[in-house]
Order: structure tokens, then sequence, then C-alpha cells
């Protein structure tokens, strides 16, 4: 115990401060220095995994805004392109509902019933859907800057639309539906019996009146 008592003595002694002072000030330093290196470190990382946020997002949006102006042409569209839409569609979806924002099932559950919805008028509509897409790709832009406010607007939506729903009404919606696609098939695949080299985009679109006539 001789060196501890000669290590007590020294660091009281007169002679002594200067080099204690001087260690404690190293000390602090390093301990500051280590915090200020980590907080720089914590910054970047949040600013990158912010930047990535953005541009999942962006993209999300962008490939559903897309996806509208395919919705709103749909009945025009030959049966390949509306597969690689649907697929296109599905990944936009997928996108969006794994963005780490709250509310983004919300969003993508409200998109889904607008390109539903659009596809539906193409076949009555045709070309003349440019408010509506022009509407879904303004909500869109709104959720993106303000998530949280819009997701109300969602949330509101989808009740409404829930509360709207009749079974009798729903069930000839979806008989319609059914009658559009399986006369959009038959077009084409008539039109390329007759000539395959034809482009089938030409074909006269069938439209819902059709189905109620």
């Amino acid at each position: 115990m001789q060196w501890w008592n000669d290590l007590i003595s020294w660091l009281t002694s007169s002679a002594a401060r200067p080099t204690v002072y001087a260690g404690i000030v190293l000390f602090v330093a390093v301990l500051l220095a280590g915090l200020l290196a980590s907080w720089i470190a914590s910054m970047a990382i949040r600013r990158v995994v912010a930047q990535r946020d953005r541009e999942a997002k962006n993209a999300a949006v962008a490939a559903l805004v897309d996806a509208a102006t395919e919705a709103s042409v749909w009945n025009s569209l030959t049966p390949q392109e509306q597969v690689l839409a649907d697929r296109a569609v599905g990944q936009a979806d997928i996108l969006v509902r794994l963005l780490p924002i709250k509310g983004a099932d919300v969003a993508a559950n409200w998109a889904s019933h607008q390109l539903h919805e659009l596809k539906r008028a193409s076949a009555t509509f045709g070309y003349q859907l440019d408010p509506a897409v022009v509407e879904f790709r303004d909500r869109m832009l709104e959720w993106q800057k303000r998530p949280s406010r819009t997701r109300r607007q969602f949330q509101n939506d989808l009740v409404r639309w829930r509360s709207q729903r009749q079974e009798p009404e729903q069930a000839a919606v979806e008989a319609q539906d059914t009658w559009v696609a399986g006369q959009h098939h038959e077009r084409y695949q008539s039109a390329a019996s007759i000539d395959p080299e034809v482009r089938t985009d030409t074909a006269p679109t069938p439209t819902l009146d059709d189905a109620r006539a």
C-alpha cells in the first residue's frame, strides 16, 4: 500500500496540481469531442434516412399518378398492357404501404379505390377523365407534403364510400365490370384473329351503357 499512499500524497501536493488540472482538462476535452462526433454522425445518418424516405415516397406517388393516367384510358389498352399496368399498380401500392409514415395504408386504400373508379369510368367516358386524373394527382401530392392532415381526409372518404355502398347496387356494378372486361378481351381477340398486324386499339370501346342495353 506504500505506492497508493505515495500517489495520494503526490496528488494532494502543490507540485502535482498543474498535472492534475491538465489531465482533467484533457479528459473533458476528449469526452466532449466524442459526444460531438457521435451527435454529428447521428445527424448525418438521420439526413440520409430522411432523404431515402423522401425518394421512396416520391417514387411511390409518381408511380400511382402514372397508374391513374393508365387507368383513365384503361379500356383502350390491350390486355397485355393492362397486365403490365396492374403489376405497376401493385408495386406502387406495396411501396406506399411500406413507407415509414403513419397512415400510409390509408393512403394506399384511398388510391386503390380511386384507381378502380377510374378504370370503371374509362369504359364510359373514354379519354374525358383529365379532371379526375388531375384531382387524383393533386390529392396524392398534398398527402406527400402533409401526410397527417391528408390522412384524415382520406379516412373520411373511405368511411363515406363504405356507408354509401349498397349490396344490390354493388352486385350490379360488379356484373357490369365483368361484362365490360369480357367484351374488351373478345374485341382484341377478334381483331387479332382477323389481322394480327392491325392495331387493336382502333377497335370500338364498349361502354357501360352497352352493358345496360
